[in-house]
């Protein structure tokens, strides 16, 4: 797939847009005046692969508190405003990365303009998000309720309120949870700007539902070559929104590195607790720098063959198993051995630095 080509766009140590990789981005779900719970969350964050990470930024205490968390971190931090301009402005001279705000509800252009001009000072980006829950009232009569293209030009609305003071450091964001209205909205997007664009599906649910519509949109969107940073948004633990969003852009071939698990689906052959082995191997996997594919099949009659595409695999049978090598069956060992068998075969990979 090929790039659309944007604007490049640099927040903090990391780069957007003009054909760089696109970043995994996740926001915090602690107070963010509570600057250990938010370091501390952000920690692990960045362990579990997030590249930028944004923060709300509900009060001034929260505003201030930027200060202390970017000394503690090593990734880009945005601050996400809504409403008071000040606290814009408060974030920025307290080291935010980039700040998210709608230039819609901050106020007038007086305020608009404070804030764009503390952003230039800092040439700190401003990220210009419109999401289908807040459309004005204009444009859903305009077009017979909310719509992709009524989305579309709300955004291009707000880039110009910033675009007229000169600022040019932006990044769009246009987001929904109807997952074919978020999609339609980027096809039609990007024809019409150069700004790099934040994709991902708002309020998309639940770990559930809401990495198949994420995994569904991301995925429409990203294969046309449309987007330059993405975040995965669930209804829970943000580490799980970058595990998710890791996994779309290397299914995508967006990115490379990491073990990638493939496990059969359970059938009335299968005689291990298949489900739990598999959970336990993605788990153990997270350990290991190997850009390998690692097999866990649940039938030794077809094990095998079904994991001949992988580097390495498992395969268990009643009270047995299979260690597998591209195809090939190696050693036959008791159940319970399996899993460190596969852990010795890793730690092996890793001493000859079989990455």
């Amino acid at each position: 797939m090929k790039n659309r080509h944007t604007r490049e766009v640099a927040i903090g140590n990391r780069v957007i847009g003009s054909g760089n990789p696109i970043l995994i981005q996740s926001m915090t779900n602690t107070k963010t005046e509570d600057v250990d719970a938010t370091v501390a969350q952000i920690l692990e964050l960045e362990e579990a692969g997030c590249e930028i990470i944004r923060c709300a930024v509900p009060t001034m205490e929260a505003a201030q508190a930027f200060s202390e968390i970017k000394e503690q971190i090593h990734i880009p931090l945005v601050a996400d405003i809504h409403f008071d301009y000040r606290l814009a402005i408060a974030a920025i001279q307290n080291g935010a990365d980039k700040i998210r705000i709608n230039p819609g509800n901050i106020g007038g252009e007086e305020k608009i303009c404070a804030v764009v001009e503390a952003a230039k000072e800092k040439q700190v980006p401003i990220r210009v998000g419109v999401n289908s829950g807040s459309l004005e009232k204009e444009l859903v009569e305009k077009y017979g309720g909310v719509t992709a293209e009524g989305l579309v030009e709300s955004a291009l609305d707000k880039v110009q309120m910033i675009e007229k003071y000169g600022y040019h450091n932006l990044v769009i964001s246009i987001k929904s949870s109807d997952v074919l209205m978020c999609v339609r909205a980027h096809e039609l997007i990007a024809g019409r700007t150069e700004y790099p664009l934040h994709v991902g599906i708002t309020e998309a649910g639940t770990y559930l539902s809401g990495n198949i519509k994420s995994a569904v949109g991301l995925g429409l969107i990203l294969h046309q070559g449309i987007g330059d940073t993405i975040r995965v948004s669930l209804t829970g633990s943000p580490v799980e929104e970058v595990k998710s969003a890791k996994l779309i852009l290397k299914t995508l071939g967006l990115r490379q590195g990491g073990i990638e698990v493939v496990s059969c689906p359970t059938c009335g052959r299968t005689q291990i607790d298949l489900i739990r082995l598999a959970n336990q191997v993605e788990t153990l996997v997270q350990n290991y720098p190997l850009n390998i594919k690692v097999a866990v099949m649940g039938c030794v009659v077809n094990g095998p063959g079904e994991a001949k595409e992988a580097d390495l695999g498992i395969a268990g049978g009643k009270g047995e198993g299979l260690l597998i090598k591209k195809g090939e069956v190696v050693k036959k060992l008791p159940e319970n051995q399996l899993l460190d068998a596969l852990k010795g075969e890793l730690e092996a990979m890793c001493k000859r630095g079989s990455f």
